[in-house]
Order: structure tokens, then sequence, then C-alpha cells
């Protein structure tokens, strides 16, 4: 009788070793190597033979390929249409991770009812409820719908059965990490189990032309657990963020290999679901406090979207030797690389002063236009002079004090001029070439310091 030949892999990375190891030397985690039954591999041209490879038997000419003009099909949900460039691809695998109760079960639910009403078939898996439980959760949720099927296994084979016998259009698979393969002898949710259950659900995504959505929990990192080949094997990875403790929950694309990675829906947790955010610039402006030192109103770029929120800025007298750095919502490194500009250009002297930003919301904002508003909160802050509360700034800052060209500016001083605000404080060069609402105020400017002196007089 053959030895069974065991290997030991990483949980977090899947790194490889033929002997345990307390420290992942691909990784660096410790704990996280695990004994697993190496698998025999796979007869020579057996997979030539594959179902997979059978519609291309052979290369071809890209010119030649003739492409099937299908239209995208769109859910009732606006939000999830644009995250996902336009609607769902027939044959696509769709990966939504997000915290435990971030509210993932409830979105792909709600989908698979407005599916459901369109006549679509669809095959909801739910590997963690029974049909009871889920029954429960779909009555609370006002889903009633005699096309949508549900069916709770956790058997890979079962699953691949099912889907083969009734032939839904969209398959739902919650979550990933309780699927298991009965021929990977490791448990369900490790790397062996999730990589190979993922392989299957995809070969079935692509050779019968169904949309499957798949749920993956995620670690206490925030990345979806197991590993990042995950990422990499599906078509679509949607990150579901937002606090428990608060109502409203932002869905993010991270990749999309059928539209952009830069667009954001946003939702709100009720009773009865999630329900869209349409104006989500007034829902991220609602609480804002008139009159405090330290706010400023940006217009930043989500995709496609123009979305205006708040910045604050807090500089205090530091206590220690060294000042803090503290940033939520931007990027860390610009703090400094702003306060050091006002020191140079403007005469600031930050050097020992403690400087903490946060953006309001808990949006997340990671382009080049928001400079100059994080600049003149910081400045805001530091003089305790407040800006207008009517005042919307853009504007992208270099290293010299200039104030640099963003792009998008209609888009964004229409979003402005939507909410009421009255005075747009922007790169000089972005004015002209385009009509501006009427009502409102452009003011250019070409530095830092010029900008300080409108938005803080003086």
């Amino acid at each position: 009788m053959a030895k069974r030949k065991t290997k030991f892999m990483c949980q977090d990375c899947g790194y490889e070793s033929p002997k345990w190891m307390g420290k992942c030397p691909g990784c660096g985690a410790w704990n996280k190597m695990v004994e697993e039954i190496e698998k025999p591999p796979a007869k020579r041209g057996a997979f030539l033979h594959s179902e997979a490879t059978a519609i291309v038997a052979k290369p071809m000419s890209i010119t030649a390929i003739d492409i099937e003009n299908e239209a995208r099909i769109n859910t009732d949900s606006k939000e999830l249409n644009r995250v996902l460039g336009g609607g769902i691809v027939k044959g696509s695998l769709v990966l939504i991770g997000g915290d435990p109760g971030i509210g993932k079960s409830t979105l792909l639910l709600q989908v698979s009812s407005q599916l459901a009403n369109k006549k679509h078939s669809v095959l909801y898996i739910s590997g963690e409820e029974s049909l009871r439980q889920t029954k429960l959760r779909a009555e609370r949720l006002g889903v009633t719908s005699e096309q949508l099927m549900v069916y709770s296994e956790t058997n890979l084979e079962e699953v691949s059965l099912t889907i083969e016998t009734s032939k839904p259009e969209f398959v739902i698979i919650d979550s990933i990490q309780t699927i298991f393969h009965p021929e990977v002898t490791s448990a369900p949710g490790s790397v062996s189990q999730v990589r190979e259950c993922t392989a299957e659900l995809m070969r079935i995504a692509k050779t019968k032309g169904i949309a499957i959505f798949i749920v993956g929990h995620v670690t206490k990192e925030g990345s979806i657990a197991g590993p990042r080949i995950l990422e990499h094997m599906v078509d679509t990875v949607l990150y579901f963020e937002g606090e428990r403790h608060h109502t409203y929950r932002i869905l993010r694309a991270v990749k999309n290999r059928f539209g952009s990675t830069n667009e954001m829906g946003i939702f709100e947790m009720r009773e009865s679901g999630l329900e869209e955010v349409e104006n989500p610039s007034e829902m991220f402006l609602e609480e804002r406090s008139h009159g405090a030192a330290g706010s400023t109103v940006v217009a930043s770029m989500e995709g496609t979207r123009p979305v205006l929120v708040e910045i604050q800025a807090l500089i205090s007298p530091t206590s220690f030797g060294n000042p803090r750095r503290m940033a939520t919502g931007i990027d860390h490194n610009r703090v400094p690389l702003l306060m050091a500009v006002l020191e140079k250009r403007v005469g600031m002297l930050l050097q020992n002063q403690d400087a903490y930003l946060k953006v309001a919301g808990g949006v997340k904002l990671d382009e080049p236009a928001i400079d100059l508003a994080v600049a003149i909160s910081i400045a805001s802050s530091f003089l305790d002079k407040p800006t207008k509360a009517t005042d919307c700034i853009i504007g992208e800052v270099g290293l010299t004090g200039e104030v640099r060209r963003v792009s998008r500016i209609e888009q964004r001083v229409q979003e402005a001029e939507k909410l009421g605000f009255e005075r747009i404080i922007l790169p000089a060069n972005n004015i002209g070439g385009w009509t501006a609402p009427k009502g409102i105020q452009l003011i250019g400017v070409t530095s830092v310091k010029e900008a300080l002196q409108v938005a803080l007089g003086g």
C-alpha cells in the first residue's frame, strides 16, 4: 500500500512546506501551518479533455473570435449595478467579502428576490443556515417569489449536481468557507478547500454561462479569509464596509474585469433590509457643525460619481518629544507632506504640533484632488479660523506650494451647486472651457498661500 504523503500549508498565504514550522516563511504569521494530505498528481492529458477546455480546442486569431453582444442583466439596485460596472455579466464569478453581520447575506437575498421577480431562475445555496432560518429572514425582508429556489448544502458534489439538474441563471453561495470538496481531506474553510471549491465554481460559471455570487468571510486584518489566490481566481471582488453600530454601508469594488474599480455604492440598513442612498453627499454632510475651525468640504470623485465629504483636522501642541500624525479615511503619509508644504511655503510653525485628521462618514479618499482641502483644514485648526460653511475646496497641491489642475471639475461643481454651496475654491487652470452653473462663484487660485487668503481671509 502506497504511503500517504502529507504537507503543511499556511492558512493565510498558502505557503507549502514538507515539515511543520511555527512561523510561516511566506507571510510571517505564527501558528498558521496546518497538516494536509497531498493529492496525487493528475494523469497526463486528463486536463486536455476536460469540459473547461472543450469550448476552445485550438488557438484562434483574435480577429476571428466572435463576440456575443449580450446585454448585462440589471437588478433593481442602481448602486449594485454601478459597482458591478453596469449590471451582472453572464458567466461571471463575483466574490463579496465583509465583516460578520455587516449585511452580505441580506444584500444577496434581496438581489435574488429582485432577479426572481424579473422571471430569472435563482438558486440560493446556504451552507450556514437551514431552510427554515433562510425562510424567516426572507419573510423579514419581504422576499416572496416562486422563481427563487433555496437549498441548504455544504458538499460541493451535491451542489454541482443540483446546479446541473435545476439549471438556474444565477447562483448564490453563502458562504465559500462552509463548502467542502469530498476528495480534499482538509477541513472546510482551509486553503485547499477554498481553492478547490472556487476553481470548481469557476468552471461551472464559465461552461454553463451562470452568474455565481460567493460570500467570503474576512479576517481581523480586513482581508478575505483564505489565500490571496482566491481574489485572483474570481472575476469581481466586492467589499461590504461599514461600522456595525452605524446604519450606513459602503459597497466598494476592489477588482472588476468588467468595469471600473473606483465605483462605490452606499446603502442604509433598516428593519426591512438594505435601502439605497440616492444622495450620499447630503448624507455625509448632514451632521456638519458650522463655524468650527478645521472643517472643510471637498468634492471627490468615486468612479463616475461626485461625492461631497467633510474633512476635519485638529491641530494641538504636542506633549511628547515627537509630534503625532494620525489620519482616518486618507493616506497617513499625505498629512506630514502637506504640513511640510505649509511650514516651508506659508511659514506656519507646525513641527511641534500634533495633527489628527478624519474624513467624516467613514468614507475613504485616495485621490490627489483633496490635497488643498486637507491643507486648509490643517491651517484653519492651527490658526483657529473657521472657513465659510458655503465654501467647497478642490485642488491638488505640489511640493512647491502650487495648486494643480484636477479632472472632472464640471461634475464636482455641479454636485456642490446642487447642495447649496455658493463659492468654489479651485485651481486657476480649471477655469475656462466649460460653463459653470448660475448662482455659484468660482475662485481660481495658483498657490496654497493664495488659497488660504481666500478661504481664511488672510
